[in-house]
């Protein structure tokens, strides 16, 4: 959840901007802090690239959360969810990475270390999972490109 409270404060978006606005403020940023813009200056070309590398990853994670995002995805999550199995799962920082058979990775944030735990200790996986994580945390797709604003 840091992260996705770190790249809104970058960008200076709340949790409620659309595609369309994530777009224009990423359009601007860039615009400011593009290195072409330092070439004088090669401390400051050195910065801006940084700061647009960051700008960059920040637009793309937030474009792959944001709710048009996930509405348009849906479909394909719900196949996932439902007919595919887990294959693999691991837990860091309240980030939960789930594996499927079918080749699809989601990361769902700000779960706590208890129900990883419990999900470990399933007896079916799958099942706690469909009861316990798909609907109740925020997800994105980490194995195939989302379509972008």
């Amino acid at each position: 959840m840091r992260q996705i409270l770190s790249y809104r404060k970058l960008l200076g978006v709340d949790e409620t901007a659309e595609l369309k606005t994530l777009k224009s403020v990423y359009r601007n940023l860039m615009k400011e802090w593009h290195p072409d813009k330092f070439n004088d200056d090669h401390a400051l070309k050195i910065d801006a690239e940084e700061k647009s590398k960051k700008i960059i990853e920040a637009y793309h994670f937030l474009v792959s959360i944001a709710s048009e995002t996930i509405a348009q995805t849906l479909p394909e999550y719900t196949e996932t969810i439902n007919n595919s199995v887990i294959e693999d799962f691991e837990y860091k920082s309240e980030v939960l990475t789930i594996r499927f058979e079918d080749g699809s990775e989601y990361e769902y944030y700000g779960v706590p270390k208890g129900i990883y735990v419990k999900l470990v200790n399933a007896d079916t996986p799958g099942r706690f999972a469909r009861r316990h994580i798909y609907s109740n945390y925020l997800y994105r797709s980490t194995s195939k490109q989302v379509a972008s604003a």
